[in-house]
């Protein structure tokens, strides 16, 4: 509890200061774009005042991506210094709609990570079989405003960040944070779950508090039948998952239409939040030991905060900052490497390389038992920097350090790279570069590697 008082105090000592100085698609409400007049969403009224409606959307983001292998890295057996891929990060169809003054519906379809490595190892031969539902939730009003809404269904509805429930079509770097997904892919389905929440905005706060049903982790890709030395996710018992979210709005308010969190808004808003949540879940975890099994609670929490505000309206400049801490405990020594849209063989063939915390490809040890701090600073440029109706450039830095159990070095990557905004978020080109480290055997840096990926994203809403 000291802790989380200390880590508030300095967020709100760092709010104070700059003001001296929103994984889902998002609706219109939510991301505002620059668009032309007579643009148009795709939205169907469905009484004579609109108030009722149904809305599609469609997002594709398609990377070309040249990575620095980690050593021992193979492709389809044969050794890869480096490798150059191209794929789909995410594909998604997102239709929602408010179905009665109270009623709201709301679906999302696609697929993500697609390239020529899909499914290779876990689904061989099966690359057809990628899209799937990522949400889908009724929601119920009960309040006259926004006080409070009770949903129920497969829904990213989350605690402990507003990067576990990203809108994945306003972020500010090349990526979101997915290690802010804390279990995603491993109890729950893309950082979706089965829930029931409740959720809404009274004054300046914004809240969620959410009851989730975890899926066993017998049905993931990779299934841990028995306990091991390091704490796993336990393969016997079945218990609730409970979650909570808390934000204060210093300045506007968020959208409240749909969970999701925008990333950066392009100065069309003037946002400054303070934020806390957590996510608890009874012997989610299992290890091993001379006693015999051991089972593990797992606690997730997370304080953070949020920035974006216009700096000169003329010049159409902006600034969007993020800080969050976060602190996870999954058991003793929990580690799990993540392998983005992974171009090579899962594990490294380097003996000196570490298959518990590196492997092969890209992987960087992103989850585990211990801390993480996480920042992004993005400043969208004057908007006639490049010429009348030509675009605007937008710089950022991301920097993630985390600090974990099982590993003897912090784990530090750096991000750098720029948005060219064509059309707002509607035609966006993004150039990023990643350096990350790699680790030994003795769970040590041995090395850093860097990529280099150029995205280009269409959001049609």
């Amino acid at each position: 509890m000291k802790q989380l008082l200390l880590s508030l105090a300095v967020l709100v000592s760092a709010s104070s200061f700059s003001v001296a100085q929103t994984e889902a698609v998002s609706p219109a409400e939510t991301v505002p774009v620059a668009t032309r007049a007579d643009d148009k969403p795709l939205k169907f009224n469905l009484n004579e005042d609109g108030s009722h409606y149904f809305q599609a959307t469609f997002l594709n983001q398609t990377w070309l991506r040249y990575d620095q292998s980690n050593p021992g890295t193979t492709v389809l057996g044969q050794p890869a210094n480096n490798t150059f891929d191209i794929g789909l990060r995410r594909t998604r169809i997102q239709m929602f709609g408010q179905i009665t003054d109270r009623a709201f519906l709301y679906f999302q379809f696609g697929m993500n990570n697609f390239n020529f490595n899909y499914n290779n190892g876990a689904n061989p031969q099966n690359r057809k079989v990628q899209a799937f539902f990522h949400d889908a939730l009724g929601e119920y009003r009960l309040s006259k405003g926004n006080e409070l809404k009770v949903g129920a269904g497969l829904t990213a509805t989350n605690g402990l960040s507003r990067f576990t429930q990203p809108s994945i079509g306003t972020i500010l770097a090349l990526d979101v944070p997915v290690w802010a997904q804390a279990t995603v892919d491993q109890i729950d389905l893309f950082d979706r779950k089965l829930s029931l929440y409740a959720r809404g905005q009274i004054g300046k706060f914004d809240y969620r508090a959410i009851i989730s049903d975890p899926f066993p982790i017998s049905t993931a890709v990779v299934s841990n039948p028995a306990p091991i030395a390091i704490a796993t996710f336990a393969n016997y018992g079945h218990h609730k998952q409970y979650q909570g979210y808390l934000m204060y709005q210093f300045w506007e308010k968020e959208a409240n239409t749909m969970p999701y969190m925008a990333g950066t808004y392009l100065g069309k808003k003037k946002v400054l939040n303070l934020a806390g949540g957590f996510i608890r879940q009874k012997n989610a975890m299992w290890s091993a030991s001379p006693t015999g099994t051991q089972f593990h609670n797992m606690r997730l929490w997370n304080v953070e905060g949020f920035l974006d505000t216009p700096i000169n309206t003329t010049k159409g400049t902006a600034l969007t900052a993020y800080l969050g801490y976060y602190s996870y405990d999954f058991g003793p020594n929990y580690i799990r490497v993540l392998q983005q849209m992974n171009p090579a063989d899962a594990n490294s063939i380097d003996a000196g390389v570490s298959n518990l915390s590196s492997k092969g490809g890209n992987g960087i040890p992103m989850m585990g038992t211990g801390q993480i701090v996480y920042g992004q600073l993005g400043y969208l440029l004057a908007n006639n920097l490049l010429g009348e109706d030509r675009g605007q450039l937008q710089p950022y830095v991301t920097y993630y350090h985390g600090r974990f159990e099982l590993l003897n070095d912090p784990t530090n990557v750096y991000n750098i790279g720029f948005n060219y905004l064509l059309t707002g978020h509607r035609s966006k080109v993004s150039l990023d570069y990643q350096n990350r480290p790699y680790y030994n055997t003795a769970e040590k840096v041995a090395g850093r590697r860097g990529s280099i990926t150029l995205q280009y994203q269409l959001f049609l809403q």
